[in-house]
């Protein structure tokens, strides 16, 4: 989704273009805590229409996830699609392809390393998130690796640190192959976007 709305920001001109980029980062500035009881009525109202999508669900906790930080990422991935010279399109245009051809078969591929510190990075953010996850989700056996480990130390006499420190380790495991495995586009991802030719 967020390689969609880069890709619009960075190749259409239209009006309100560049509102809407300020306008997407403006939300990103203040931080979510403002917004968490608004959030946590909107997915309460959501969960009234669609079970599946309401409080004490994965899906709906996802679904607050995936709108958080769109705005942030979808200017880091504009400022990587600007890199990326417009020829490449219009050859695939002049060969007989579609616009959304052109940006699936030639575009999205060569971003692939802007892609990866996307994903990255939302991963890391969303895996270790803690205060939407203990808001959304109350039922204990639902709950997320941040909001699960609180569960070692909230007893006031009996918080078991060393249990605590043991979890926390082996929950960084996942985040640490990631890093391994997407580590040669990294480097690239996060320095191509950054200045503009």
């Amino acid at each position: 989704m967020t390689s969609l709305a880069a890709y619009a920001f960075s190749r259409f001109r239209f009006k309100g273009r560049r509102q809407g980029l300020f306008a997407a980062l403006l939300v990103q500035v203040f931080p979510q805590m403002l917004a968490a009881v608004s959030i946590y009525l909107l997915v309460l109202s959501i969960g009234k229409l669609i079970p599946s999508l309401g409080i004490n669900t994965h899906a709906g906790l996802v679904l607050v996830y995936l709108g958080g930080a769109m705005g942030v990422n979808a200017w880091l991935m504009k400022g990587y699609f600007d890199t990326i010279p417009t020829s490449l399109e219009e050859s695939a245009m002049i060969d007989g392809a579609s616009p959304f051809q052109a940006y699936y078969k030639i575009i999205l591929p060569l971003a692939r390393p802007i892609l990866a510190v996307i994903f990255l990075l939302q991963f890391i953010g969303s895996y270790s998130e803690f205060i939407f996850a203990s808001v959304l989700i109350s039922s204990s056996e639902k709950y997320t690796l941040a909001v699960g480990l609180q569960l070692f130390i909230q007893d006031q006499y009996a918080s078991r640190w060393g249990v605590f420190a043991a979890a926390s380790v082996l929950g960084a495991l996942p985040i640490v192959t990631l890093f391994m495995f997407l580590q040669k586009y990294l480097v690239s991802g996060l320095t191509s976007g950054a200045v503009k030719g």
